[in-house]
């Protein structure tokens, strides 16, 4: 079979089965992971190489790449910027496509009466250890049409959730038995060796290196040994720091007339009371229709709303249905939510946030910047 013969649609029920494992099931490192989706989804591991190639050639999945909690090794932040509706459009495309440090940009809308209506652009930020995020956001706004922003660091994550696929047949208000999983932000010290291994963990599968054993191409680009390269993947691991490796889908645009995956995203905001932040976050992250939920500081500019979460789906009607299912929950828990707001995701671009020291000064030197005047003095 030829390449462009490989089905690359998501509706194929190879692709699909591959996809069931492949988005969300292989947690922490893998030495074979291709081998470990083979296994786990029953397809032999030749046709689930060649499938994901094809598919990541076709865009069906945009990237393959081993996730790392960056959360824990660089300070972060969502950020909601308040932009100029005529600048909106040159701003997004400067942070998605000239600020590496800047993950999920997003263009949200909301009710016009809700706080906060006016802040357009979200994007997350994180910045390498050692640097400010509060300065980078400042040369962020003097570079774009940006006016104000408010950040918001992640106190506590609770949730991720299951992949596109399987969140389709998700019922609204189905949930776990457990409370969602608190995860901490604190950040990690690594040694230079320890930032060598990140470094080929991180990057992009490119599809020609998605045959035979996946990390030692990387391990040898690094001149580091494969079964120590390995295993200060696998202590990385240990210490809370490796997420999953996961293929992405491409879950907003059309892909070859195909469906989107996904058509809506939804910002949930609730605020609850001072104190009855972890417990809300919790029974938020148990509802398998989030994909994060997390503890945040939203200020006045946003009603002070201190627990939030995404969620993505199909129908609009079933997303606020699903958070409906959430309001009740948190209510019968005995929580009160003094307010509680959507906002909806249109334009959007993903791409994982730089996280590398060295990564940062190169950007400082492509700016003019000297990096000492970016680092941080005050922990933000």
């Amino acid at each position: 079979m030829t390449a462009s013969a490989v089905p690359c649609n998501v509706a194929d029920p190879i692709n699909g089965a591959i996809l069931a494992v492949s988005e969300d099931q292989l947690q922490g490192f893998q030495r074979d992971p291709m081998g470990e989706i083979a296994s786990r989804s029953g397809v032999a591991e030749g046709v689930v190489r060649e499938r994901i190639q094809a598919m990541l050639a076709a865009g069906t999945i945009r990237r393959v790449r081993q996730t790392l909690l960056a959360t824990n090794l660089a300070r972060g932040a969502l950020v909601a910027w308040e932009v100029p509706e005529d600048g909106l459009r040159e701003t997004f495309d400067y942070m998605f496509e000239r600020d590496p440090f800047s993950g999920h940009v997003v263009v949200r809308t909301t009710d016009a009466s809700n706080p906060g209506a006016r802040y357009r652009l979200w994007t997350t930020l994180k910045v390498p250890q050692g640097y400010s995020l509060r300065k980078h956001a400042d040369y962020l706004c003097s570079q774009t049409g940006a006016e104000r922003f408010r950040m918001m660091p992640a106190k506590r994550l609770f949730a991720l959730g299951v992949g596109h696929m399987r969140r389709r047949e998700i019922a609204p208000g189905e949930r776990t038995d457990e409370p969602g999983r608190v995860l901490t932000t604190e950040v990690a010290t690594l040694t230079p060796a320890e930032w060598r291994v990140v470094e080929g963990l991180k990057q992009e599968f490119a599809i020609e290196e998605l045959q035979g054993d996946l990390w030692a191409g990387r391990a040898a680009a690094l001149g580091i040994p494969l079964d120590d390269f390995c295993r200060t993947a696998e202590a990385l691991q240990e210490r809370g720091l490796v997420g999953r490796f996961s293929t992405f889908l491409e879950h907003v645009k059309s892909v070859e007339g195909a469906a989107p995956v996904t058509r809506y995203n939804a910002l949930f905001h609730w605020a609850v009371p001072t104190g009855r932040e972890l417990d809300a976050g919790q029974e938020v992250g148990r509802h398998h229709i989030m994909t994060h939920a997390y503890w945040r500081e939203g200020g006045p500019e946003f009603h002070d709303v201190n627990v939030m979460g995404v969620a993505h789906g199909t129908d609009k009607e079933r997303l606020l249905a699903h958070k409906a299912a959430i309001d009740t929950h948190l209510a019968e828990a005995g929580i009160a939510v003094g307010y509680t707001a959507v906002f909806w995701g249109g334009r959007s671009e993903i791409k994982p946030s730089e996280v590398m020291p060295s990564a940062y000064l190169a950007w400082c030197a492509r700016e003019g910047l000297d990096p000492a005047s970016m680092h941080s003095d005050d922990g933000a």
